[in-house]
C-alpha cells in the first residue's frame, strides 16, 4: 500500500493506539483511517475522528475487543496522554538522594526536556533538582496523574512536591497557588519557558549572597512551613 508519508505525531498516535488494540495490524488500522479521511492523516484530522465512526466501518477488525480497551486506544488516537512519549525524560541518575548541607529542593514545572515551560496545573512532569551555591543537581522526575480533575488535581501535585522549598512555573492560579503555600512551597512565577539550569544558576546566585531576600529566607529556614536548608538544624 501507497500512503502520504506520516509525520511524527500521528505516527506516534497510531502506534500507541494499534499497541493498545493487540490484536489489530498496523496496516488494516492505517488502510481504515484512510478510508475515513482520506489523505493525509494530519493531528487536526484526527482530533475531529469520532468513535462511533471508527466502530462502524471497522467491521471484523475490532471484533473481541472490549470497550474499555478500544476507548484507551481511541483517547490515544486523539492525542491525549501523549506527551510524555513525545517530549521523553530527562536522564539523571537514579537512586541518589542527594541533600547537600546548605542546599535546598527545588520543583520545575515541565513539559519537554531539562526546561521550564509549563503551567503548575497541567505539565507533564516536575524536575526535582537539589541546588546550593556551588551546585545544581537533578534528583528526581515525578510525573503526576493527567486524571484528575478539579480542586483536587492542585491538591495532589502540591503534595506531590511536599519536601522541595521553590517552585518554578510559567502559570499558576490563585487556588492552587493556596495549596503550594500551605506545604510550604513558595512559588515563582516565570514571564517566558526557560532552560531549568539558566533559572537555577540565578538562584545560586541569591543563594551566595550574605543577606539573601526575605522570601528565600522563608523558604530555606522557617520551621512553620516545614522547609529547611538540608544539613542544617531548625530548632
Amino acid at each position: 500500500m501507497n500512503t502520504q508519508p506520516l509525520n511524527d505525531e500521528v505516527a506516534l498516535r497510531i502506534g500507541l493506539a494499534v499497541r493498545e488494540l493487540e490484536t489489530v495490524e498496523t496496516t488494516e488500522f492505517l488502510k481504515l483511517l484512510i478510508r475515513i479521511m482520506g489523505e493525509p492523516i494530519t493531528p487536526a484530522k484526527l482530533d475531529k475522528l469520532r468513535a462511533k465512526k471508527v466502530k462502524s466501518l471497522a467491521g471484523e477488525m475490532l471484533e473481541g475487543i472490549d470497550s474499555e480497551r478500544f476507548e484507551k486506544s481511541f483517547a490515544l488516537l486523539k492525542g491525549r496522554g501523549i506527551r510524555q512519549f513525545l517530549n521523553p525524560k530527562p536522564e539523571f541518575e537514579q537512586g541518589v538522594f542527594c541533600e547537600i548541607k546548605g542546599s535546598i529542593r527545588v520543583a520545575c514545572a515541565s513539559n519537554s526536556g531539562e526546561n521550564i515551560d509549563a503551567q503548575f496545573s497541567d505539565c507533564v512532569r516536575f524536575l526535582i533538582y537539589q541546588v546550593s551555591p556551588e551546585y545544581i543537581r537533578l534528583i528526581d522526575i515525578r510525573e503526576p496523574s493527567q486524571n484528575i480533575k478539579g480542586s483536587e488535581r492542585a491538591q495532589k501535585r502540591a503534595t506531590l512536591l511536599e519536601d522541595c522549598a521553590l517552585l518554578y512555573t510559567t502559570a499558576i492560579g490563585a487556588q492552587a497557588t493556596a495549596k503550594v503555600v500551605k506545604v510550604g512551597l513558595h512559588p515563582i512565577k516565570l514571564d517566558k519557558p526557560v532552560l531549568a539550569n539558566e533559572a537555577l544558576l540565578r538562584l545560586q546566585g541569591v543563594l551566595s549572597q550574605d543577606n539573601p531576600p526575605p522570601w528565600l529566607l522563608k523558604a530555606m529556614g522557617k520551621p512553620s512551613i516545614g522547609v529547611k536548608l538540608y544539613g542544617e538544624n531548625v530548632s
